[in-house]
């Protein structure tokens, strides 16, 4: 999404052709009091289907008793399987007790009955592209059956060629950075029709419980910066084409059964934009929330901490579901206590937390942390201020704490009013935390 991009390719062997992905940008805004304020590095686009059935992942039988799930966390998690890495029934069985959401590609359906055997309170959606239409997804003028858009790209050079966003000279947006992805005019009533139409249809038919919509974008030039289409001139005029389109389509998806989140990463830097955006869906995905590396840690500012972590608030106000990304490498400490204290600030039941390691890491099920399985109890209210850029939030069976302060001002300290058992197991009574840091504690009565 917004932001300067660049590509890579990577090769999954014996499983997928060739993939694209963005790499990180390194735009940073300066902050009053000396913490970065990254600009958020565009998220990164499903895969091609395989150029041959998907056996490996669909062939083995559904478990046959379904296990149940275990007790509920503090902390709800969710599993992108967007690359078609190789699965089985003991990884998908697991990870189907462990996550609250899943997101797949419309060729691995097969899937979804399997993570169903295991819990059947999963909810299973279908990565499906807003914004694009694939070419490589056309193959001798016929379009792939299992497509990652709403649109087939021959149907649509065929049949539809109006619905192709074209720039000043009347060309076509070919994503810069991402070959064979073709820009839509998402304010066309028809293609919003055809797109609704063709996403219920393949999201009923692979037994989805709803839609993973991406690229909900908020500016004109997004994928060809400096060139905006003279039918959205503007990111006002962009913003209101994307909201027609949700709009339009909301009452199709809900006469069908399926919930529909969004990724509508770069929302912060758009005051308003997650919530007219998710007024019309059932939850949003920041793909780039809050920590966009191990060092590169978001602070408070006007674009910061606060707008993000009033993402999750604003949704669970209002019922709906919330799934948020940190990014840092596997093992990375102060990043995960970062991300998740400051998701327990505002999470409820519908919200889920995954971090990744990289960019388009979206296939073997992310790192679980023992974290997730901590029953911090019923949260004692909403998150509180205990100082400048400070917070806290008390659980019947922890606490949460977070020092949003720039990543390189000094430690603030934390009284705790009593004991409690940090995150090491240690019995502490007093915290001291560095900027862009946070910590989770259990009460030593409910700690195991």
């Amino acid at each position: 999404m917004p932001g300067r991009r660049r590509a890579r390719v990577a090769v999954l062997a014996a499983v997928l052709g060739v993939v694209l992905t963005a790499a990180v940008v390194g735009v940073l805004l300066t902050v009053a009091g000396g913490g970065p304020a990254p600009v958020d590095p565009a998220p990164t686009r499903t895969p091609p289907p395989p150029t041959s059935a998907p056996a490996a992942t669909t062939a083995s039988p559904a478990p046959t008793t379904a296990v149940p799930p275990p007790p509920v966390a503090a902390a709800r998690s969710l599993w992108l399987h967007l690359n078609s890495t190789p699965t089985s029934d003991a990884q998908l069985a697991e990870e189907a007790r462990r996550r609250s959401f899943v997101v797949l590609n419309q060729w691995e359906s097969g899937l979804v009955p399997r993570l169903k055997a295991a819990n059947p309170a999963i909810q299973v959606y279908v990565y499906k592209d807003l914004s694009s239409t694939r070419s490589y997804a056309c193959r001798n003028g016929v379009d792939d059956r299992d497509l990652p858009t709403g649109v087939g790209f021959c149907d649509a050079d065929a049949n539809h060629p109006d619905w192709f966003l074209t720039s000043k000279r009347g060309g076509r947006f070919e994503y810069g950075g991402y070959p064979g992805h073709w820009q839509m005019d998402v304010g066309n009533p028809a293609y919003q029709d055809a797109w609704a139409a063709n996403v219920i249809a393949a999201a009923k038919a692979g037994g989805f419980d709803g839609v993973e919509m991406d690229n909900a974008l908020f500016e004109c030039d997004t994928y060809h910066r400096g060139s905006c289409p003279p039918k959205y001139p503007d990111d006002a005029a962009m913003r209101g084409a994307y909201l027609s389109m949700l709009q339009n389509v909301r009452d199709d998806f809900r006469a069908a059964g399926l919930a529909a989140v969004a990724n509508l990463a770069n929302a912060r830097l758009h005051p308003g934009a997650w919530d007219a955006y998710t007024e019309h869906l059932d939850g949003g995905f920041d793909e780039w929330w809050l920590v966009f590396s191990d060092s590169n840690l978001l602070p408070e500012y006007g674009e910061g901490w606060s707008r993000v972590v009033a993402q999750i608030e604003a949704n669970e106000a209002r019922g709906k579901i919330t799934w948020v990304q940190p990014h840092f490498s596997a093992g990375a400490v102060r990043p995960f206590r970062y991300a998740f204290a400051s998701y327990l600030m505002a999470a409820g039941p519908r919200s889920a937390l995954v971090e990744i390691a990289r960019t388009d890491g979206y296939g073997d099920p992310t790192p679980w942390h023992p974290e997730y399985d901590w029953d911090l109890g019923a949260p004692a209210g909403p998150k509180a201020p205990v100082g400048p850029n400070l917070w806290r939030r008390d659980f019947a069976c922890g606490v949460a704490l977070v020092n949003a302060n720039a990543t390189r001002s000094g430690p603030r300290v934390f009284e705790l009013g009593g004991p409690f058992v940090d995150q090491d197991g240690a019995t502490v009574t007093s915290v001291s935390l560095p900027g862009t840091s946070g910590a989770v504690l259990r009460a030593p009565g409910c700690a195991s």
